[in-house]
């Protein structure tokens, strides 16, 4: 199978209408996957945030920041070609329910490109902001488990249903005994992060989940976010470890010249 190329978004330090241009440009150049991110602050270029490490550029827009499926609606608007979802979405902070009739309804807006991406969530300051409790750890990683099997069968009670037969889920984190047990269960994407040689072993470990709950593991799909330069000299070890789909995490000003040459990566191995 051909490897895939996305761009994640990041809804910070921008404006709508620079997020919206990012957008249309990437879908011109036909990235496969277009993604943004599920929180309420800026994750780095800030003082606290939890970050610091990440590229940044001081904006004229600092701390501005964009609630995720609204966005992604909007994203759906602008895009024609890249499927669309959240990398990854908070299972905290919406009724399950609701998600399921949220990416029903972008599935539709987008004529079958949503993803439904969702996780356990982390960020406390999101919680503690916008008043969800924040739990443990082991706590909200039990509340995605028992979230997960309800998502899936509202979306098979919809009216209409979704464009497409089933609406992807992906799930993202690395957690070996109950997150990479839950993509086994429920997902049909998984992302996950580097060096290579971390994600060849949590690879490994989801491939047996599967073998343990007598699913084909080839049924997902193995996403890998990347947003630091050496990273991108990494795609063949990436590749090599397992992944299937490569996922450049772009902040503003959003230059696009990492995302030719990820998409001429692409290419050239075909």
């Amino acid at each position: 199978m051909p490897v895939r190329v996305g761009v994640q978004l990041h809804p910070q330090h921008c404006t709508m209408e620079e997020l919206l241009e990012a957008t249309r440009a990437c879908d011109s150049l036909k990235v496969d996957s277009l993604w943004a991110w599920d929180h309420f602050y800026p994750l780095y270029g800030e003082e606290g945030a939890p970050m610091p490490d990440a590229p940044t550029t001081a904006s004229p827009n600092k701390s501005a920041h964009f609630e995720a499926w609204t966005l992604l609606t909007a994203m759906a608007c602008h895009s024609q070609h890249a499927t669309l979802g959240h990398l990854v979405g908070c299972n905290s902070y919406r009724n399950p329910q609701l998600v399921a009739d949220m990416a029903r309804t972008l599935d539709h807006i987008s004529k079958g490109r949503a993803v439904l991406g969702i996780g356990s969530g982390w960020f406390e300051r999101d919680y503690a902001e916008y008043g969800f409790e924040f739990g443990t750890a082991i706590s909200r990683l039990k509340d995605l488990g028992h979230n997960l099997p309800i998502i899936e069968d509202r979306l098979s009670k919809l009216t209409p249903p979704p464009v497409q037969k089933k609406i992807p889920i992906m799930i993202g984190g690395g957690g070996e005994k109950v997150t990479l047990k839950l993509v086994a269960k429920h997902a049909q994407l998984w992302n996950g992060f580097g060096p290579p040689d971390v994600f060849a072993a949590k690879n490994k470990i989801l491939d047996q989940h599967c073998a343990d709950l007598g699913r084909d593991p080839k049924e997902i799909d193995r996403t890998v976010l990347v947003m630091r330069p050496n990273e991108l000299e990494q795609l063949d070890d990436f590749v090599a470890a397992g992944a299937q789909h490569i996922i450049l995490g772009l902040g503003w000003p959003f230059s696009i010249s990492g995302v030719q040459k990820l998409l001429e990566w692409r290419d050239s191995r075909k």
